[in-house]
């Protein structure tokens, strides 16, 4: 689990490239200052060559020995000291480790490269020196390590800023093209036709209610969220369009208290739930279709008795798949559909208000 987290961080390929590049970067360095400066003379190039393999090998070692332990540590601070708040205070923790574990490590390195071939000089200016490189290398190796993980962190973020950008678009091109639907636009015009001649008043009333629908659609479809206030407004003028059509075999029970219309939920949402109920039952005066319509456990709840249409057709799925995805966006909870002794139920997680709760303070 450590591992696995651990590369997602920096993955494996990359951090051993760049720990070997360091190492031998860093053993060139170091011998030639130990031959120009007398520590150690290396006789010829076969011996530079050999020194520097044998010493790069063991670098890398203690390369990775440290690094896996400061990957830990940006992991660790990431969390109760994320980059952007309390910076001193990450610095000075991450500064501290970051030298701890060189002293350590470069200890172990350096006692074993002695055990195997014995340091000329004074072990204990050795471990010294030793303690003094692989602190300051530690550091380089940290800020190296930080700023390749800022740099992919701000790749990823862009990337996933994009794709949600793209992936709104679509969502809101299939909402509005879910929501004004040509079947829905030719039955209301044809009960607008026959209204026309025989009841002039309701018609008017079937026109106002109408213009209120596509008002509604179009001033929240580029809408996150909107009060279930809202919500329920439209579906009254929904409802009364497709009550006009069926009559009293279309019933609509709505048992919600004041205290929950605050709540948000993503734009026609509650229309999606209805305008399936509708298309997918039967609603005849043999069988009229009562729709509820209540609030529970911080959900609203949409439920009807199944009496489903023998001609209703295959449904595609689009519309719940489309709801499915604007909830992603806003939030853990997600809409569930299930079926209950022979009642459909669609369950829409309601989401809190953040002005209700700064206004409780």
């Amino acid at each position: 689990m450590f591992s696995i987290s651990i590369n997602r961080l920096f993955p494996f390929p990359k951090l051993f490239k760049v720990l070997v590049v360091m190492s031998v970067l860093l053993q060139c360095v170091i011998i030639s200052y130990n031959h120009f400066f007398g520590y150690y003379i290396v006789a010829g190039f076969s011996e530079f060559i050999n020194r520097l393999v044998y010493s790069s090998v063991l670098t890398t070692i203690a390369a990775f020995m440290i690094a896996y332990p400061d990957l830990f540590i940006i992991r660790y601070l990431n969390k109760p000291f994320p980059w952007g708040r309390k910076i001193l205070v990450r610095i000075n923790i991450q500064l501290a480790i970051t030298i701890l574990i060189a002293l350590i490590i470069s200890t172990i390195i350096t006692l074993l490269a002695h055990w195997m071939d014995a340091y000329k000089e004074n072990i204990e200016s050795v471990l010294i020196t030793n303690a003094m490189i692989f602190s300051v290398v530690n550091l380089i190796l940290m800020i190296t390590l930080e700023a390749w993980i800022f740099y992919m962190d701000s790749r990823y973020s862009r990337n996933m800023a994009d794709n949600l950008e793209k992936e709104l678009a679509l969502i809101r091109f299939e909402v509005l093209k879910s929501q004004i639907n040509p079947h829905f636009l030719f039955n209301s015009l044809n009960v607008l036709s026959g209204l026309v001649s025989k009841d002039v008043v309701k018609a008017q009333l079937f026109i106002d209610e109408f213009s209120m629908v596509y008002r509604y659609v179009l001033e929240t479809i580029e809408k996150q969220v909107v009060s279930l206030g809202d919500e329920l407004g439209f579906m009254h003028s929904y409802m009364f369009l497709q009550q006009i059509r069926y009559g009293e075999n279309l019933i609509l029970q709505v048992n919600i208290s004041s205290k929950q219309l605050r709540k948000l939920m993503p734009p026609l949402s509650l229309q999606l739930v209805l305008e399936n109920a509708i298309k997918h039952n039967e609603i005849s005066e043999a069988k009229p279709l009562t729709i509820a319509i209540y609030c529970q456990d911080g959900y609203l709840l949409v439920k009807n008795v199944l009496q489903p249409k023998f001609s209703s057709g295959k449904s595609t799925g689009m519309g719940q798949k489309n709801l499915f995805k604007r909830y992603e966006l806003l939030n853990d909870e997600l809409p569930t559909f299930t079926v209950e002794n022979s009642n459909y139920i669609a369950k829409l997680p309601l989401i809190d208000n953040d002005e209700d709760e700064h206004s409780d303070y």
